[in-house]
């Protein structure tokens, strides 16, 4: 069973960001997706436990691989013709290491981060 999105009223929407990034890191993978947020749904995805991903990839873990992810993001969200996000960090997130490798890496893909 699918449950809908909410149904919020135009006066609110118009104020919502409508792409957020949200990133995830395990002792394992990375993975990062854009969820477009009035409809609750997502517009692109990439991970690293994709495989034809994983074949390219020295390490499926590291800083290296928080780029490449973000980059193939970037070039997914561009085919899309997604051109901008926002991006909201949870509290124990900072903008350093694998973080920064994933918004640096959709910098320098093209997409404008708001």
């Amino acid at each position: 069973m699918v449950i809908p999105p909410p149904v919020r009223p135009p006066r609110i929407t118009k104020f919502l960001k409508p792409y957020v990034l949200k990133m995830h890191f395990t002792n394992k993978y990375v993975s990062a997706q854009v969820i477009h947020a009035p409809t609750a749904t997502v517009a692109s995805s990439a991970s690293s436990q994709e495989k034809a991903l994983r074949s390219s990839m020295g390490s499926t873990r590291d800083v290296a691989a928080a780029a490449k992810i973000g980059k193939i993001l970037g070039e997914r969200l561009l085919l899309k013709e997604v051109s901008a996000i926002s991006v909201f960090l949870k509290r124990e997130q900072k903008y350093h290491g694998k973080v920064k490798a994933v918004i640096d890496s959709l910098r320098e893909a093209g997409v404008k981060l708001l």
